[in-house]
């Protein structure tokens, strides 16, 4: 599509000085009426005076769409049934809320008549794949606009203090100065930093002058000397309950969390409700910090610094959930498919066929993980503390080192199951002429 047919842009928008500039830029530059459009995942209180903002930068109108609940239950839960975690570390905080924000932004593109969206991105990063093939897969002729891969725009912004500059030039109500030294990105499952100071990989974001950036969570060192314990109750692999000392007084204190209902002693509360009574207990307890170096989708590393405390704790929760109630073959299939599917996530293929196949088998898989887990929270470990399960498939009798269970398991039957499994190692040790 030609510049001159683009009249109406749909910008992902989130107020901060790229955003802000983004949509000034975009008019002028277009001559197009520009709608800023901000996904509420869970930014808090950095949502606070957007619209103000963003009709005062330019935009005819500012959508904040309330996607939290969409979000947690939609796309986190279904993640966390996944145990999806990229190369080891990361939890996948930026990278599963960009296809709940394109699902979002898309609706509103067709809704308002839209000829385009844009985003600002940067050529560089991984953010510009997952919003365009997100967007190819739900909404394949609304043509995109990354500014950032555009020459002209790089020409006349090829640093912040241009930016900062060109905001004052043009009234741009941002706060911003040159000196912040790091970007940051927040959500209801975490909320990243990288760039400026932490480009050096050999850096320490652990020590005192950093100890403001951290949002989320305080250091393990400031955590409570006490521990403390919640215990989870899970159906179909999914968290519904919580129980632990004065949820009411921490559910109080978030505002925006009503329980459910209650089951045996449990609080029962959505998905959201337990990512954030989570997210608060996690970070009381230094729980979920992450310092990385991660390869990017377009070929580079990339070193980030991660709080996820709720998810960290969830996850592990999980984990011990599935250990008692998984078969043990489809437990290992599923477990070989987790670096794939934590890869397809990564990557932007959210709404790709093979993950969604990999869903599939993810949400078979999780039939029978119901049950109860307790867990230990502890300067910045989860420990397990216990689980069990009606559907549970550990049996004492079988698994006792005590005498007096020989009905429920014959130890004379592992000769024989050992001789099998040693077969074709003695012929590969025959034909090394051993």
């Amino acid at each position: 599509m030609s510049e001159e047919n683009i009249n109406k842009i749909v910008v992902a928008y989130s107020g901060g000085l790229d955003t802000s500039v983004l949509v000034t830029w975009l008019r002028d530059t277009y001559q197009a009426e520009i709608i800023a459009y901000c996904a509420d995942v869970g930014q808090a209180e950095e949502l606070d005076g957007l619209e103000e903002k963003a009709l005062a930068t330019g935009a005819s109108a500012c959508i904040i769409d309330d996607l939290k609940d969409t979000f947690a239950a939609d796309f986190i839960f279904p993640m966390i049934q996944a145990e999806a975690i990229y190369e080891g570390q990361y939890l996948l905080g930026t990278s599963i809320a960009r296809p709940c924000i394109s699902e979002g932004m898309v609706r509103v593109a067709q809704e308002h008549g839209a000829d385009a969206i844009a985003h600002g991105a940067t050529g560089k990063g991984n953010d510009q794949v997952r919003f365009e093939l997100s967007t190819a897969s739900l909404a394949p002729g609304i043509e995109m606009i990354a500014p950032w891969r555009q020459q002209r725009f790089r020409d006349e912004f090829p640093g912040r203090a241009e930016m900062i500059e060109y905001a004052a030039k043009h009234n741009i109500p941002v706060q911003a100065s040159a000196k912040k030294s790091y970007s940051m990105d927040r959500n209801l499952l975490h909320i990243s930093f990288e760039s400026g100071v932490l480009e050096d990989c050999w850096y320490d974001a652990t020590g005192d002058d950093d100890r403001d950036m951290y949002v989320l969570s305080v250091s393990p060192e400031e955590a409570p000397d006490q521990a403390e314990y919640i215990q989870f109750l899970f159906e179909k692999g999914n968290c519904i309950g919580l129980k632990l000392d004065a949820i009411n007084e921490v559910i109080g204190e978030l505002g925006d969390v009503t329980a459910q209902g209650d089951q045996d002693g449990y609080t029962l509360l959505n998905p959201y409700g337990i990512m954030r009574v989570l997210n608060a207990l996690g970070g009381k307890h230094g729980i979920g910090r992450i310092d990385m170096v991660e390869n990017r989708f377009v070929g580079m590393k990339s070193r980030g610094i991660y709080e996820t405390p709720g998810g960290t704790i969830l996850m592990a929760a999980h984990r011990q959930m599935e250990s008692l109630t998984m078969d043990r073959e489809v437990m290992h299939i599923r477990d070989g498919l987790v670096p794939e599917y934590a890869k397809l996530v990564y990557n932007g293929f959210w709404f790709a066929p093979e993950r969604e196949a990999l869903q599939a088998f993810v949400t078979e898989s999780q039939k029978n993980v119901s049950g109860e887990v307790r867990m230990k929270l502890y300067k910045g470990n989860t420990i397990t503390a216990g689980r069990r399960s009606t559907l549970s498939l550990y049996n004492e009798d079988v698994a006792t080192m005590e005498g007096g269970a020989e009905h429920a398991y014959n130890q004379d039957d592992a000769s024989g199951f050992i001789r099998l499994n040693a077969l074709r190692l003695k012929s590969d040790a025959a034909r090394r002429g051993l």
